[in-house]
């Protein structure tokens, strides 16, 4: 199969090669780690020095390597003294005790390391113990719109929009194809039935399915809004299902650990402190959101463009918090090596009610920080409006800000 490069990625790996580090690529089930390890092999197997020792744990013929002393005995077969080696381990978490292998190899001379893993935790405990920091995670995200529109040939308009605003961006959708809904669905539905139950119900002996199923079928009924572990554990009573605040929690833990959503924290803009209590939850995939909320995106169209602006704010790279003043919300508070933004989403801004809802909050906003609306506005591109940004969410999508 055609490995297309995401140039981004392919370049924040090799700025790290040489620098004594375990390179850690992480990230959802089926976002596309293993091709990024793919494409890191295509780039470096003609360099003469290179030694490339790569371990696919989804591949039957490594299916005995289950072990650190396998792991071990592997690697010394085909480690080059006279070479670079790169060792390269896809899915490393399905090696028990991988991590004491790893902190007897990266040490030696002329050795990268890089792992993927489809779990948050991959690189704490003990191998953050033992390696003292010696790490870099490089976080893999689903497609931007603009890899989208490479990676299926479209040319960049509102209908090839809205399909990624449907589908979402999980590069294996290239394979099965975009032209038909439903071979799309039916891939995003064994995509999501692999990640709950190996990185959620398998690795945390979940018992309550239905009760995990129904938490992630209101997180995306209720993506983009404030909700609280109390209140949630208080709808499920009133469903006829009796669970406890910190077992609502306790399961949004294991999501986040799995990369499927992300809850975000509200931030008062005045104060400049975080709050404790009453987040948004976004997911990472917006075809996954989709299929949990039976695809109804046109239906819940503000849900999916403010989750759209959100990842690509993430991708952008951008840390991100919900902002909270007297006046009013502010979608997004975002924040990149010193620098803040406020950015408002919205779908249509035409009606003044909507105007001022939109810019309303962001004028009230007493700092010089840049301030951006987002929206689908027909025949938007970007234009100042009383010094805020407005811009279009193809453009935001497809150029960044």
């Amino acid at each position: 199969m055609e490995v297309l490069s995401r140039r981004y990625y392919a370049d924040l790996v090799d700025s790290w090669i040489g620098k004594g580090n375990i390179i850690a690529i992480v990230g959802a089930r089926r976002v596309g780690k293993s091709y990024v390890l793919k494409d890191f092999i295509q780039r470096h197997q003609d360099d003469s020095d290179a030694n490339i020792i790569y371990i696919d744990k989804e591949k039957r013929v490594y299916r005995d390597i289950k072990t650190c002393d396998d792991l071990d005995a592997l690697i010394a077969a085909r480690f080059q003294h006279n070479k670079h080696n790169y060792i390269l381990i896809d899915e490393a978490q399905e090696i028990e005790h991988f991590e004491r292998s790893l902190c007897h190899w990266y040490s030696e001379p002329n050795t990268d390391v890089v792992i993927t893993g489809s779990n948050s935790k991959l690189l704490s405990g003990e191998l953050a113990t033992l390696i003292s920091g010696r790490h870099v995670e490089v976080r893999i995200h689903p497609l931007t719109y603009a890899e989208f529109l490479e990676f299926h040939g479209l040319t960049d308009s509102d209908p090839s929009l809205m399909l990624y605003l449907n589908y979402g961006g999980l590069p294996g959708l290239k394979q099965v194809g975009i032209h038909n809904d439903e071979h799309v669905w039916a891939y995003l539905s064994s995509v999501y039935n692999t990640i709950v139950f190996k990185d959620v119900v398998e690795r945390h002996d979940i018992r309550n399915i239905p009760f995990l199923n129904n938490l992630l079928t209101f997180y995306a009924d209720t993506t983009g809004k404030l909700t609280s572990a109390s209140s949630i554990a208080k709808y499920m009573k009133s469903q006829q299902t009796d669970v406890s605040t910190n077992l609502v929690l306790l399961y949004r833990s294991f999501y986040e650990e799995a990369f499927l959503l992300s809850a975000v924290p509200r931030y008062d803009i005045r104060g400049k402190k975080l709050f404790q209590s009453n987040e948004k939850v976004y997911w990472d995939d917006l075809g996954l959101r989709n299929l949990k909320a039976n695809g109804a995106t046109e239906a819940n169209i503000e849900k999916v463009i403010e989750n759209a602006v959100y990842k690509h704010l993430c991708c952008l790279g951008y840390d991100v918090r919900v902002g909270v003043l007297n006046a009013g919300e502010v979608d997004f508070v975002a924040t990149k090596h010193g620098r803040t933004i406020y950015v408002q989403a919205s779908y249509i801004v035409a009606e003044q009610v909507t105007r001022e809802r939109e810019f309303g909050t962001l004028h009230k906003i007493r700092d010089n920080h840049p301030k951006y609306v987002i929206s689908a506005t027909p025949l938007l591109t970007q234009r100042d409006e009383n010094g805020i940004t407005h811009l279009s969410l193809r453009k935001f999508l497809k150029d960044g800000l």
